[in-house]
């Protein structure tokens, strides 16, 4: 526990017996006229390596890349079933989401733990949704050269019970990986530009260890 400046410390300790004494259990009462906290005066010691080891689990939010929008969507249910409406349209304008006007839209299938990656556009804007029953990680890395989030790499769990899109600028290079080890997911997913093989094709590509392999690792703390 961090404690400010302001906080006033006391124990209920004998006066021998020091915070972190292993000798003298006890309790430290601590107060800033507005709250009260206890916690042990004892400390658990551990072993030579496991101190080694030792490190606390980071809870600091992701950093943000410029121009990634997460909307959330409200998802119906009853003993029935379910229903999530998706997008609201004014000439293919998606409200809720930043200048974007959809031109297409696609549904594509991954087969148990594939990984496709990395897609790169210079002018197209995607927007993705994946169904709550499937699960996918997506991988976002801002590429824009002067972008205030140059550099930045991202990862995003979709589906798993939750619905939500998320809009992906053109210059942060994205892909994904199915999580389901038996199963299929489904990416279904709005674009700012048409399909074209002709001289205007904007499917740039980067290899799917361009930001290392174990950004498609599964975490383990």
């Amino acid at each position: 526990m961090r404690l400010g400046p302001d906080w006033r410390v006391s124990c209920s300790c004998p006066p021998a017996a020091l915070p972190g004494s292993l000798t003298e259990p006890g309790r430290h009462f601590l107060d800033d006229a507005s709250r009260c906290a206890t916690i042990p005066c004892t400390m658990t010691e551990f072993t030579s390596s496991a101190s080694d080891a030792y490190g606390v689990q980071d809870y600091s939010p992701q950093p943000e890349i410029a121009g990634v929008e997460v909307i959330p969507l409200r998802r119906f249910n009853d003993d029935g079933g379910s229903m999530t409406e998706l997008a609201r349209l004014d000439n293919g304008e998606l409200q809720g989401v930043s200048d974007f006007k959809a031109r297409q839209m696609n549904y594509s299938v991954m087969e148990p733990l594939a990984i496709k990656a990395f897609h790169l556009h210079k002018h197209q804007t995607d927007v993705w949704y994946v169904p709550p029953s499937d699960k996918i990680l997506l991988v976002l890395s801002d590429v824009r050269a002067g972008s205030p989030s140059e550099g930045t790499t991202r990862r995003f769990v979709l589906g798993d019970g939750k619905s939500f899109l998320v809009r992906i600028p053109p210059g942060v290079a994205h892909g994904a990986r199915n999580l389901r080890p038996a199963a299929p997911s489904a990416i279904i997913y709005f674009v700012d530009v048409q399909f074209s093989t002709d001289d205007d094709c904007d499917e740039g590509r980067l290899p799917w260890d361009h930001f290392g392999a174990e950004v498609w690792e599964v975490e383990r703390a």
